[in-house]
């Protein structure tokens, strides 16, 4: 009957917890969600305001940009939802593979298309001879800026609901186990099934039942001050959502600055 009673009371404080900590749960788990479904939705915007970029200004090659555009905004996504890749590489990838692209039907088109050792020969010199000047790079800046702030504010809303699952289910101490016995069920030997322990007594339980879980709180307030900083971080001038719906437009700047230096890009 003991053991049996040991067992209550440990389910009685492990559902105290877990009714306590739901709402939070449910709060965290909620918003991180939303904050991934609003990221999927800009990304395939983003995607959308390249790709028709492409289709109004140069529609001779919108076709072969379409697959670069789809390639690169496949990586945002990736990134963005915690695959181990870098913002440097998947840029510098986009505008290598898009160069042989602009050099084919905006730098020196032609009645066929150049050869794949060509083409080859381009990508591997775009970073070198910079057909699209200083656009690159500041993508490359806003991107790394935007990208890597959302990333970690995501990753860290999960985070916190494995924190909170964590301590939904502790392992209670003998001593423990003992005293909630005490505190809950040992009047019931006594047939007094309706007492209750006072405030005190049970203040006193579960601080010492709780103890180490107490520690968890100053890395917990740490852990909600560097989401305020991090949330401040995805709006603004270098928020995830102006990054993103804008990068046409650098692509589009790329383009003009490309059909600018054709005479010089085609005599190189």
């Amino acid at each position: 009957m003991e053991e049996r009673y040991q067992i209550a009371a440990k389910q009685d404080i492990q559902q105290v917890l877990q009714t306590s900590s739901a709402t939070l749960k449910f709060l965290i788990s909620r918003n991180a969600a939303a904050f991934q479904e609003t990221f999927e939705m800009l990304i395939r915007l983003a995607e959308n305001y390249t790709s028709t970029l492409f289709c109004n200004a140069y529609r001779n090659m919108a076709a072969e940009a379409a697959v670069h555009v789809q390639e690169f905004f496949t990586d945002v996504g990736l990134f963005l939802f915690g695959t181990d890749a870098s913002t440097e590489e998947f840029v510098n990838r986009f505008f290598d593979t898009l160069f042989p692209v602009v050099y084919n039907h905006v730098i020196n088109p032609g009645p066929t298309d150049i050869s794949l050792e060509y083409a080859e020969c381009l990508r591997a010199v775009r970073g070198d001879i910079r057909p699209f000047g200083n656009i690159p790079k500041k993508a490359l800046g806003q991107m790394a800026r935007s990208l890597l702030p959302s990333r970690t504010f995501l990753q860290a809303l999960n985070l916190g609901v494995e924190v909170i699952n964590t301590t939904d289910h502790l392992h209670l101490s003998r001593e423990c186990s003992r005293a909630l016995l005490r505190m809950q069920y040992c009047p019931h030997c006594q047939g007094l099934m309706l007492s209750k322990p006072c405030m005190g007594y049970c203040l006193n339980i579960i601080r010492g039942c709780l103890a180490n879980v107490a520690e968890v709180d100053l890395h917990w307030q740490g852990y909600i001050q560097a989401l305020e900083e991090l949330s401040g971080a995805l709006s603004g001038a270098h928020g995830i959502e102006h990054v993103l719906l804008n990068f046409h437009s650098l692509v589009h700047d790329a383009l003009v600055q490309a059909r600018i230096n054709g005479p010089e890009l085609s005599e190189q």
